[in-house]
């Protein structure tokens, strides 16, 4: 039941209580419901806020190692031209063949880092490093090499190392080797020993007479630089039946390896 007090107010005659009591009572619910949730609202964009400067900051940080990346590889890659380039120059008899060679040599970078980009500049596996260096020398009606061996993944700066080989020795046969003559063949294996160590042989047969050169050439020395830097030790047999290459590495110095 409502009345009027003497200042002109309502209020409950049961319970005592004004209106005016009232309306501050649920006012100050409300503004007690407001503030909690403005509070809840701060602590979750202060929260989102937090994620996204991590995020930025990872981001950040992740750009920064991929430029750094980019610029080692770049000038590692620099340095390999200039060396292929004043290394054939310096070597070759003509013009023509210093410009032969150079272009075979740095097609065969590029195959190399063209493997390493669809396995994303991690790792790539043995076998494929082997037949994409083997695949411009090769017959497809014909096969002339043959390739044999477990698997084995290849850190990247060990794959550009491998590449090269190959193609320093696939360029030699098809001049001078088994592969000079259409009965020549060549057979590639590989093994891991008991001492986790790879054992790669590159072995020529049916072709000419061999007979061990006068002189280093720079594909010869380039070879040999090459095992070297993956810690392993190259040897090159002139068997009058056919040339031996063998390459003696660590399993760890292939997965590992920061060559390139």
């Amino acid at each position: 039941m409502l009345k009027v007090d003497h200042d002109g107010e309502a209020f409950d005659v049961v319970s005592g209580a004004s209106f005016a009591e009232e309306q501050l009572t649920a006012e100050n619910v409300s503004l007690r419901l407001l503030l909690t949730q403005a509070r809840l609202s701060a602590e979750t964009l202060l929260e989102q806020a937090g994620i996204d400067a991590k995020a930025r900051e990872a981001a950040d940080r992740l750009q920064k190692l991929i430029l750094e990346e980019l610029h080692h590889r770049i000038k590692n890659t620099l340095a390999t031209v200039g060396a292929i380039a004043s290394q054939s120059l310096r070597n070759a008899s003509s013009l023509p063949l210093a410009q032969e060679a150079i272009e075979g040599r740095l097609l065969a970078l590029g195959r190399a880092h063209d493997l390493l980009l669809q396995a994303r500049w991690t790792s790539a596996d043995m076998r494929k490093i082997v037949q994409g260096a083997i695949e411009p020398f090769d017959n497809p009606d014909l096969a002339k090499f043959s390739i044999e061996g477990p698997t084995v993944q290849i850190a990247s700066g060990a794959v550009i190392a491998i590449a090269m080989t190959l193609n320093e020795l696939c360029t030699n046969t098809t001049k001078f080797g088994a592969l000079s003559i259409p009965g020549g063949r060549v057979a590639i294996s590989w093994v891991v020993d008991e001492a986790r160590r790879v054992k790669f042989t590159w072995q020529e047969h049916g072709g000419p007479t061999v007979h061990a050169p006068t002189r280093q050439s720079f594909g010869t020395r380039l070879i040999e630089t090459l095992g070297k830097q993956l810690r392993g030790n190259v040897k090159l047999v002139y068997e009058p039946s056919g040339f031996v290459y063998a390459l003696d590495v660590p399993l760890a110095a292939l997965e590992f390896s920061t060559v390139g």
